[in-house]
């Protein structure tokens, strides 16, 4: 499989209900009925929406409602068929659709398209326990990624999801084997379509996507600032932007985790909402991959924060995230063509999606 697809991704509290049951398991019954080619329920450690209530598991309380997100990938067609039963069920919180490329079975070399030769992120989907020869699938990815060159990865342990429409849960007492995790990685197009005939024979059955990106810090250094969107497309369809800092727990900034001192920044600034996921495994820049081991929490693990709000607002939250990672950090930018916000009975963007060419470094 090669071919174009949308990523639906979903952000709401782990508390959050429809009809008397969990948001979240009402979610993947829709993924799983629809055998989603794949899918990911990742559990959030920090983060604010529109009404810009903080939850966090710093307290480490059970009673934080933390925010979760969902991630969906399939054909168009497929996503498109099951849009409407998900509005239906989530009624709050944001959603997403972005455009990416669905490469599945065998990998062959291939063109990249010209969106995708300037940055490319690369999203590998494995299991839990896969192996690659005695390592875990997911740390011989990172191994291969930083070899080669590529800015950074991040691996994402997810409590449910599908796998080539099969669902699978995480339970108690179980191997787990099957549930999904995600390896997300950035570097230049030339360099991950260099890596593509490389990663394919690492995995038993290769799942993975590609987005275009832009690579705007790295490092503590400036490469590029994110691109001038305007406000909708030729035909009026709303534009949105998004931000990522890939970071860790050891990086502080006066004392605090860098992404909590961002989170708490962005908020304070009146931003739309920001989310916090903790990482297991990872690298980024010239470090060489680091993390914890597999359910273990410490101080060492990646961090992944996600911004997204309209192109007039992006440049403060891009600010606030320059100053703060003056040092260490990824950071990159994306333009989401399909937003819904929806928050007290209010809701802002659509579904329908904008179409937007951004020139190589413009």
């Amino acid at each position: 499989m090669n071919e174009d697809c949308l990523k639906l991704t979903t952000y709401f509290g782990e508390r959050d209900r429809s009809e008397g049951r969990l948001l979240a398991d009402q979610l993947l019954d829709i993924y799983g009925g629809h055998r989603v080619q794949t899918s990911i329920l990742l559990r959030g450690a920090e983060g604010f929406g529109r009404l810009h209530h903080l939850h966090t598991d710093r307290l480490l309380s059970l009673s934080e409602d933390l925010p979760v997100v969902s991630i969906a990938v399939d054909t168009r067609e497929r996503i498109e068929s099951m849009l409407d039963i998900i509005l239906q069920v989530k009624r709050r919180g944001l959603v997403t659709l972005e455009r990416a490329r669905l490469l599945a079975g065998e990998i062959a070399p291939l063109e990249l398209p010209d969106e995708l030769d300037e940055a490319t992120k690369l999203t590998v989907y494995v299991g839990r326990q896969e192996r690659v020869y005695r390592t875990s699938a997911f740390a011989a990815i990172c191994d291969l990624l930083y070899r080669r060159g590529v800015a950074g990865a991040t691996v994402l342990l997810g409590v449910d999801g599908t796998t080539r429409g099969q669902r699978n849960r995480a339970k108690f007492f179980a191997r787990n084997a099957e549930v999904p995790m995600m390896v997300i990685a950035v570097g230049a197009g030339d360099r991950i379509r260099g890596i593509l005939p490389e990663l394919g024979p690492l995995l038993q059955r290769p799942l993975l996507t590609l987005e275009r990106v832009r690579i705007c810090k790295r490092d503590g250094r400036l490469l590029a600032t994110p691109a001038a969107l305007p406000g909708a497309d030729d035909h009026g369809m709303a534009l949105w932007h998004k931000l990522m800092v890939y970071t860790s727990e050891a990086v502080q900034y006066h004392g605090e985790p860098i992404h909590r001192a961002i989170v708490r920044r962005l908020r304070s600034a009146g931003l739309s909402g920001a989310t916090t996921q903790r990482g297991i495994w990872g690298f980024h820049g010239d470090h060489a991959p680091h993390g914890d081991r597999l359910l273990q929490l410490g101080r060492h693990v990646p961090a992944v924060t996600i911004v997204i709000d309209t192109p007039d607002r992006i440049p403060a939250a891009f600010s606030v995230i320059d100053e703060l990672t003056s040092e260490r950090g990824l950071v990159t930018s994306e333009t989401v063509p399909a937003v819904r916000a929806s928050a007290s009975r209010r809701q802002r963007g659509g579904t329908r999606l904008a179409t937007h060419h951004l020139r190589p470094g413009g």
